[in-house]
């Protein structure tokens, strides 16, 4: 089912003030295998997206509602999917100003609260789950709001990366090692290709550079370039997150094990950029229909290096972005097969600036959010899949007992949220049993404490 929640904004401490405004926030909520009398409650702290994208590619959080008779709410995070607090106004400026971690926590927070006395489940203790973004929501909700949150459930969450504590080095380079990881031939042909490219531009070889790559409009400025370069080093990003062991349809449609599919592309013959121009088509042109590439509708250059998405979506992400979540990662094509494209604190400064009037906070997540000082929290499990570009920005290593790190061999972007699959690898499968376990610690824990 689709409910509305009215939620209650929290005044800005600025000139302008929205006082006790509300707005629909949308969440899913299924009682199917919920005993209402000892059953858990389930909580997806939603992120960067339309709250459907998350719950129809989440499937072990209903699995695991259907073993611990929970009930589950999949909650989506504001200025995402539909729940727009100004509607198509809310990424003006200064409407936009009330996107933030802080208040997307207190949505959760208020909305966790009103269901439980709405349902008469006061006693029912609280689980929150989610991925990437949503994982670090869910870790700083058990640190936040420990009175209503029993325990949480972080895959693929890069607490420490995108608060600025890690290498801006890291994320491509654990893109590159996965395609090596492939075949070390196969990051030499990207790497070849892109200097093709490279190549190409110096010389002003437009029409070669539109005819190479199916493109709509024909390149005309370095700019162009640069919009070349990152729409094709996005598609690679794409590859590496989602390289599931089958076929997915999570952020468009992906082939089985993508990064051996696009490797296999990648080594197909002796002509390099066609090569990668159908390595690109694996992430932009998986129906076939694409007649030629739009660059500027395809990919959006953005405050986030590794892609913001498209539509209403990649505006707010573009925001976040630009406020509390640092993402200064860069290619550099010594320790990456990418063309150097930095994106440093200062031209993030620049480029906010212009886009959306603000200042980037640096740290801010770090005073916020505890930093790498993480092992004074507790019940709260942070799991990486070893293919996961992002894994290397999050927790690695357990910090105390309830403070839990589980590595996924072979396992890609929060791939343990996924639904069980025949083609899952045993590493996961024990991940998610460990989880299981630990959740169920949780919930026992927090019922003696309730009653």
């Amino acid at each position: 089912n689709s409910k509305q929640n009215n939620n209650d904004t929290i005044t800005m401490q600025t000139p302008w003030t929205m006082g006790n405004g509300t707005f629909n926030q949308r969440y899913l909520i299924t009682e199917k295998y919920w005993d209402r009398k000892n059953g858990p409650i389930f909580f997806y702290t939603g992120n960067e997206g339309d709250i459907w994208d998350f719950a129809l590619n989440s499937g072990f959080i209903t699995e695991l509602a259907e073993q611990q008779r929970a009930l589950v709410i999949f909650a989506e995070h504001r200025y995402y999917g539909k729940s727009l607090p100004f509607g198509q106004e809310s990424f003006n400026i200064p409407q936009v100003g009330l996107l933030t971690v802080e208040q997307a926590l207190a949505d959760f927070a208020l909305l966790i609260s009103q269901l439980k006395q709405e349902l008469g489940a006061s006693n029912c203790p609280v689980i929150v789950f989610g991925g990437s973004y949503g994982g670090m929501l869910s870790a700083y909700m058990r640190q936040r709001y420990p009175n209503l949150v029993a325990g949480a459930l972080a895959a693929s969450a890069p607490v420490l990366s995108t608060a600025g504590m890690g290498d801006p080095r890291q994320f491509f380079r654990d893109v590159t090692s996965d395609f090596e990881g492939y075949a070390p031939e196969c990051s030499a042909a990207v790497r070849g290709a892109f200097q093709r490219v490279q190549d190409l531009a110096e010389h002003q070889a437009y029409d070669r550079l539109q005819s190479a790559f199916a493109l709509c409009k024909k390149p005309s400025s370095p700019g162009d370039v640069r919009q070349l370069k990152g729409f094709l080093r996005n598609a690679f990003t794409l590859l590496a997150m989602l390289d599931y062991p089958y076929s997915t349809h999570f952020w468009g449609d992906m082939p089985a094990h993508p990064v051996k599919v696009a490797c296999e592309a990648m080594l197909s013959g002796p002509d390099l950029l066609a090569n990668l121009r159908n390595t690109s088509g694996i992430v932009y042109n998986s129906t076939g229909e694409q007649t030629c590439f739009d660059l500027y509708s395809l990919y959006v250059e953005c405050a986030d290096p590794t892609g913001c998405g498209l539509g209403s979506n990649s505006l707010a992400w573009d925001y976040q972005a630009c406020t509390e979540i640092e993402l200064c990662y860069e290619s550099n094509n010594v320790t990456d097969m990418f063309p150097a494209m930095t994106f440093t604190p200062a031209e993030r400064l620049a480029y906010c600036s212009k886009r959306w009037g603000v200042t980037p906070r640096p740290g801010w997540l770090q005073t916020q959010y505890w930093g790498d000082a993480l092992s004074t929290a507790s019940n709260i499990i942070y799991s990486n899949g070893d293919l996961d570009p992002w894994a290397n920005g999050g927790v690695r290593t357990s910090l105390s007992p309830s403070v839990v790190a589980i590595n996924i061999t072979d396992g890609a972007h929060h791939l343990d949220l996924r639904g069980s699959n025949d083609a899952d690898p045993a590493s996961v499968i024990s991940a998610r049993k460990t989880e299981a376990n630990l959740i169920a610690q949780w919930v026992a824990m927090e019922r003696l404490r309730l009653k």
